[in-house]
């Protein structure tokens, strides 16, 4: 099944730009063929139905990607290095600016680093001086609270760095972002720990499902 011109994704972006595509002509432009009987836009919307969002489509595992019919390995591959190369751009675009400056930046990194994970995992960007990105880091995974973070590794790792601050994140997989009790009392350990050596912590991030919660616009930093 053929499409008329003037509908076709790669047609329709270049003359009105990507933010003018649906999600489906988005991903029509991806998955470039559909199959027998269904076009690349019908194949699209499709997929987009059956996986519930585009965004459960892309984090979706190996196995259950290739289960569809138009997906399959080399897909996968290609769509792994697509969302790698967005982040390695959002990484890129933090560490020549300074932090404070784009939070909208930072939580949008932030956000696509760590919504997806199916395990808290608490990640920390050291930063310069001047607020600037040296490095990020995964730290811990697991249960985020005071028995699997531990303020010492933080600091090490900070003065590895040579920081002068850094902001703290990590996910809830339950997809709620509220800041727990235990989020709190650990951010106050590390943010004591760090005091001690002259490093700030600027922040806190707490990722959920479509929505992320700042320590420091909530007043707690």
């Amino acid at each position: 099944m053929e499409l008329p011109k003037a509908s076709m994704p790669r047609e329709k972006l270049l003359s009105h730009g990507p933010q003018a595509l649906t999600d489906a002509e988005l991903l029509a432009i991806f998955l470039r063929t559909g199959t027998q009987g269904m076009n690349v836009i019908a194949l699209s919307d499709f997929l987009i139905d059956e996986f519930g969002s585009l965004r459960a489509l892309f984090s979706s595992e190996l196995d259950q990607f290739c289960a569809y019919k138009g997906l399959g390995v080399a897909k996968y591959v290609q769509l792994q290095a697509v969302l790698e190369m967005t982040q390695r751009y959002l990484s890129e675009t933090l560490k020549r600016g300074d932090a404070l400056t784009s939070p909208e930046q930072t939580k949008l990194y932030l956000s696509g680093l760590l919504r997806d994970k199916h395990r808290e995992e608490f990640y920390v960007l050291f930063l310069d001086n001047q607020h600037r990105v040296i490095s990020g880091e995964a730290l811990f995974q697991g249960t985020i609270d005071a028995a699997s973070v531990y303020p010492r590794e933080v600091v090490k790792r900070a003065l590895e760095h040579n920081s002068a601050a850094l902001i703290l994140a990590h996910n809830h997989p339950s997809g709620v972002a509220e800041p727990s009790q235990s989020d709190r009392r650990i951010t106050r350990r590390i943010t004591d720990a760090l005091a001690l050596v002259d490093i700030r912590v600027l922040d806190h991030f707490v990722v959920g499902d479509g929505e992320i919660v700042s320590f420091a616009e909530r007043g707690w930093i």
